[in-house]
């Protein structure tokens, strides 16, 4: 296991080098010049090439990258090249908003997938079943922003249960407040996300449902019902702890679209300014920062599948 566990680690570290070099060369192929922007529109060539100099963005492509790469493995990921502001605590302040929203998302996306995903396959063929699988269907295919502006509208508008937007400005200091401005996003992300989940989830119990060792539990005197909760289920289980790397893949980027839609200080929204205003060190670090935690999932996921497969120990 320790061998496993250090293999994957090696892949995993290997993966994050490969994607910070991806992420450095693509963003220097975006158009526009963070040094004319600072500028302004009545600068000189000469004065736009002093501030490219100071920022060292005349440097060749490889100091930079090394330069950058050198300063992240000692926890520094630049400056602000707009602002000035250290990029690493503006990225510790942004994910007090977005990690909890991710974990909520994915607690959402949990509560709706399992136990309706396995009572869809208990019930197939029947009206409740065929009634979840559409709606499941239907629901997968739903644009994450409609969704979100569907749920203001009930929600905020409508019955005022719920804030439409923000995050208070005291954030976690007012516990009560920042928890109820996260619930729609978190329940917009999660439903959607959800949904594609429990097909899934669907799919590995009604394939549960046909192996031998349920039958053969059946065949002992158990129901078809509890045949498949004491023995088909353990195994949907591994199915599901497999995909959810994919899931928290998807909940990142619902998470960029969602901070926007309800106007909430995390990393995706931050993201999204940074680009537009081409301050290159922000974007560098946002991008790595959320790359390297879905690299991170799936090597706990790897981890959690081996720990629990008998039959992945067996075989190494």
């Amino acid at each position: 296991m320790i061998r496993y566990a250090l293999t994957r680690l090696a892949l995993l570290l290997v993966g994050l080098l490969i994607a910070s070099v991806l992420i450095f060369l693509a963003l220097r192929v975006l158009p526009g010049d963070v040094a004319q922007l600072i500028a302004g529109p009545q600068s000189t060539p000469a004065q736009v090439a002093a501030i490219r100099h100071d920022l060292g963005l005349d440097a060749p492509l490889p100091a930079q990258y090394a330069a950058w790469i050198g300063g992240v493995l000692h926890g520094d990921f630049g400056t602000s090249l707009l602002t000035g502001a250290p990029v690493a605590s503006e990225l510790a302040q942004k994910a007090e908003v977005t990690v909890p929203l991710g974990i909520m998302s994915l607690t959402v996306a949990l509560v709706v997938s399992v136990p309706l995903g396995v009572l869809s396959a208990m019930r197939r063929g029947r009206a409740v079943g065929t009634a979840m699988n559409v709606g499941a269907q239907t629901l997968a295919a739903v644009p994450v922003v409609w969704a979100g502006m569907m749920l203001v509208v009930v929600f905020a508008v409508w019955l005022g249960w719920l804030p439409a937007q923000g995050f208070p400005r005291d954030g976690w200091d007012a516990p009560g407040a920042a928890f109820q401005s996260l619930i729609l996003p978190a329940v917009t992300i999660g439903v959607v996300e959800g949904a594609m989940l429990l097909r899934f989830v669907r799919s590995a119990t009604l394939q549960a449902v046909g192996q031998d060792y349920v039958r053969t539990a059946a065949a002992k005197g158990l129901t078809r019902n509890q045949a498949l909760i004491r023995h088909g289920l353990p195994n949907v289980g591994l199915s599901v702890i497999t995909v959810l790397g994919l899931q928290v893949a998807g909940i990142i980027v619902g998470a960029v679209v969602i901070e926007q839609l309800f106007s909430l200080p995390g990393i995706g929204r931050m993201l999204v300014t940074d680009v537009g205003n081409r301050d290159l060190p922000k974007v560098q670090g946002e991008l790595l920062v959320l790359t390297g935690f879905v690299l991170v999932v799936g090597f706990l996921v790897d981890l959690a599948h081996r720990l629990i497969d008998p039959r992945q120990r067996e075989a190494s």
